[in-house]
């Protein structure tokens, strides 16, 4: 038996089981955290059968009545011992006849196991919820206190999801094809499942994207996604890993808004929300509970389900991070629970094959379906996180600094590590200290895992390119990881610093509680580490930009004069990630509005290798649609002649043209004066926007453009 921690002498219990009556010696030194703090002892008695501690109890309260009712077991100890007795130390003594509660053993019997989600929120859950609620409107207030406004550093991606916000609305409104869209990108089309289109999200809101519009259907879309991904973790973790509601508080608030979060947040709702995240990490530990593979595999298929709407790539990453946890712990516990993996396995089949029987269609569209690809570009998939950016602050946190996270990061919205030097150093102490715990390691050994394959193909320091390949570059070409963006590998980092956060905060806690004379001491300790390494994250309000208007052409209804459903407006330049407001367009006419090109990813159509679909951000360019980008990015206007003339009016054809619609907006001047001399006369301003009617050159196949070479 082991000594006992200097000055903390062990505490004796009476165990009565099944297995007849024994004393055993619990080291309060070592006991951490939990619900109930329970052990599998060498007799196979669960110390939840009935325990009395004399001293202090395992909760921190007088041990008198400390009596536990027999089987009522936590979630926790459902889920994983290791995960709620962290370096509890429990040996018996020299067996010897103790007298057993007996009168007290039938009623406890009778009372059931209380579940979590039955358990009525008190004051401080209330109290917890407010405060995601909060943050979430504080990140985004810029957005909602100026609705003539959008994001500033990633515009085209909000514009991208308000499209998708009015294309959920369609598939209810009018029974239109979830799966795929033509109402951008004329005549290809946008395979739906390819591209993110947060079904789960944009159905349910509907009647906000009717009543409200798009815009302000995003900006709740954003909010919700916050908030409702930092309830999710609060709830899971004060119900099922901790028993403390300020750990679980702790660990909630840096899964919700670690830097990471903060920066997807500013233009992909779709990545920042999580809520379904800690509950598929629950449910797929419960999937040991012997007994209920059915029932958990079909809980757990739901989730996954639900998932795949929202988001695929999330849903991998946490499929990825489970599948390591798991595997190493199946291997650590497989000889003290010899049945558990068989168990495990039973609800996984039953998850994987309901999941995949509901996911087969929707699956084949987004792989095999018309405008599917095969990959991302090389350059997305060479996006590593630079080394020196783990250690650094994100330009969205208090600390940042703009320059140096432009310096490591590809853009605003993939700033995924940005830990901070103090984050960093409270991880590895938070692992040597709880080191003696199997679920502990693996999670260090998974946020490992995390980091190095976020590296990329090859790993970059502060900016430079070390030349050193990292383990994505045997990766990075595999069916579905070629699909995966490697820098944001670092983002699944942050839900596992939260565990470990909530463990830790969790742990300090208890050592509080059972050790009142360091009681100081402990407090402060734990109040400077995690404000030392937390506080320089606290993240800043979500910048914002003014918003280009949507021209009473189109929002006066005024357009529908000149389009039908076979045909469709062609905006200059055509939209892509530089210019998406044509998206806007389409979504606020409820995308009764066709348009000529996209933003989305589409596959690659080079004549010169057909076999090549590797995806892109835009359509192909076109002779038209090339010219008036190259002119808004700054070239001059080319020589303006027949030849040139009999191209554009063959992609006016070819996207079944109606109008030619022109903004205000930089280099106007210059793409009026080139497209005026492709068509051979001048737009009428309708609306405040040029417009040109083609309907007469598209319609008429045996109609011309000539004119004298300009230029």
């Amino acid at each position: 038996m082991r000594h006992s921690p200097r000055g903390t002498p062990p505490a004796r219990f009476s165990c009565a089981g099944p297995h007849g009556c024994h004393e055993y010696t619990v080291h309060i030194g070592s006991i951490t955290h939990g619900p109930l703090v329970t052990a599998t002892l060498p007799t196979s008695v669960r110390l939840a059968h009935a325990m009395t501690i004399t001293g202090n109890a395992s909760t921190g309260q007088p041990a008198g009545g400390n009596v536990l009712p027999p089987r009522q077991v936590t979630e926790a100890e459902d889920l994983d011992a290791e995960l709620i007795a962290l370096g509890t130390d429990v040996a018996p003594t020299a067996p010897r006849s103790v007298v057993p509660d007996v009168e007290a053993a039938p009623e406890q019997a009778q009372r059931p196991a209380q579940r979590w989600w039955r358990r009525r929120p008190d004051w401080r859950d209330v109290l917890a919820a407010v405060t995601f609620i909060a943050v979430a409107l504080y990140l985004t207030a810029p957005l909602w206190l100026n609705l003539d406004h959008q994001l500033r550093d990633d515009p085209q991606d909000q514009a991208f999801f308000e499209w998708m916000m009015a294309h959920g609305a369609r598939v209810l409104t009018d029974g239109a094809y979830p799966f795929f869209s033509d109402r951008m990108n004329y005549p290809d089309g946008v395979n739906m499942m390819a591209n993110t289109s947060v079904l789960a999200v944009s159905l349910p809101m509907t009647p906000v994207t009717l009543l409200f519009g798009p815009h302000v259907a995003f900006n709740l879309f954003l909010t919700l996604a916050l908030a409702g991904t930092g309830i999710a973790w609060y709830f899971v973790f004060s119900r099922v890993f901790v028993s403390s509601r300020i750990a679980a508080w702790v660990g909630a608030l840096f899964c919700t808004f670690a830097p990471s979060m903060v920066s997807h947040a500013g233009g992909h709702p779709n990545i920042v929300s999580q809520f379904l995240v800690p509950l598929i990490i629950w449910r797929t530990l419960r999937l040991r509970q012997p007994g209920r593979a059915v029932r958990n595999g079909l809980i757990m298929a739901a989730l996954l389900i639900w998932q795949a709407f929202i988001n695929l790539e999330v849903l991998f990453m946490t499929a990825v991070g489970l599948g390591v946890f798991c595997l190493i712990m199946a291997i650590v516990r497989r000889r003290r629970h010899p049945g558990e993996t068989r168990q495990f396995l039973r609800g996984l089949t039953i998850a994987g094959t309901v999941t995949l029987a509901v996911l087969a269609y929707p699956l084949s569209v987004q792989f095999f379906g018309p405008q599917s690809y095969h990959g991302l570009p090389q350059f997305v998939r060479n996006f590593g996180a630079d080394l020196a950016s783990f250690t650094a602050y994100s330009s969205h946190s208090v600390a940042g600094n703009a320059v140096i996270a432009e310096r490591l990061a590809q853009n605003p919205a993939e700033e995924n590590a940005f830990f901070g030097w103090g984050l960093v150093i409270l991880f590895v102490g938070l692992i040597v200290w709880m080191r003696r715990s199997a679920a502990v390691l693996a999670l260090g050994f998974l946020a490992l895992l995390f980091g190095a394959m976020s590296l990329g193909p090859r790993i970059f320091l502060n900016g430079i390119n070390t030349g050193i390949p990292g383990i994505w570059a045997v990766l990075h070409s595999v069916p579905v990881l070629n699909s995966a963006v490697p820098t944001r590998w670092a983002m699944a980092i942050a839900p596992v610093v939260g565990f470990l956060l909530a463990l830790g905060v969790q742990r300090a806690i208890d050592l509080v509680k059972t050790q009142p004379a360091a009681r100081g001491p402990i407090r402060v300790a734990m109040i400077t580490a995690v404000a030392m390494a937390l506080v320089p994250l606290v993240p800043v309000q979500l910048k914002t930009a003014p918003m280009a208007p949507t021209p009473e052409f189109v929002t006066s209804g005024a357009w529908k004069q000149y389009v039908d459903d076979n045909h469709t407006v062609v905006s200059l330049p055509l939209p892509d990630s530089g210019y998406p407001d044509p998206l806007r367009w389409t979504a606020i006419t409820g995308q009764e509005m066709r348009i000529a090109g996209a933003y989305a990813l589409l596959p690659n159509q080079n004549p010169l290798n057909p076999s090549d679909r590797t995806a892109l951000f835009s359509p192909p360019w076109r002779p038209t649609s090339g010219l008036m980008a190259s002119i808004r990015q700054g070239n001059p206007i080319p020589e303006i002649n027949d030849t040139r003339r009999e191209m554009t009016l063959a992609d006016l054809r070819y996207w079944k043209a109606a109008v030619v619609v022109l903004t205000p907006q930089l280099r106007d001047t210059e793409m009026l004066r080139a497209m005026t001399g492709l068509l051979g006369f001048q737009p009428t301003w309708t609306g405040g926007a040029w417009v040109w009617d083609v309907r007469h050159l598209v319609d008429d196949p045996n109609a011309v453009l000539t004119g004298p070479d300009i230029g």
